[in-house]
């Protein structure tokens, strides 16, 4: 297996889940995408399962926790304001934010 880049996001910085991606066999649920969140924390270096789905020689992938507010996924969320989700979400699904 070959090295990778150290991973690019570290625990606390605000990302945003992409959009726009091919369409196919994913792992981002649809709810999430162009959602703004905070890496709760890097979970490690992983085969890519986006890859190994279309049979492709996978490579590793940086993966990380995501926490979510749920206020901020759902519209119409009436819960506790104090209410989160966590996602654990590959690093190429991630946008760096500046807010």
């Amino acid at each position: 297996m070959r090295d990778i880049a150290p991973p690019t996001f570290e625990t606390g910085d605000m990302v945003s889940i992409k959009v726009a991606y091919p369409p196919g066999h994913r792992r981002s649920p649809d709810y999430i995408k162009g959602k703004q969140g905070i890496v709760e924390r890097y979970c490690g270096a992983f085969i890519n399962p986006e890859e190994r789905a279309y049979g492709l020689t996978s490579s590793q992938k940086h993966l990380y926790r995501v926490r979510f507010k749920q206020s901020d996924i759902w519209e119409t969320y009436e819960g506790p304001a104090s209410d989160t989700l966590d996602i654990e979400i590959y690093e190429h699904w991630l946008e760096g934010d500046s807010a």
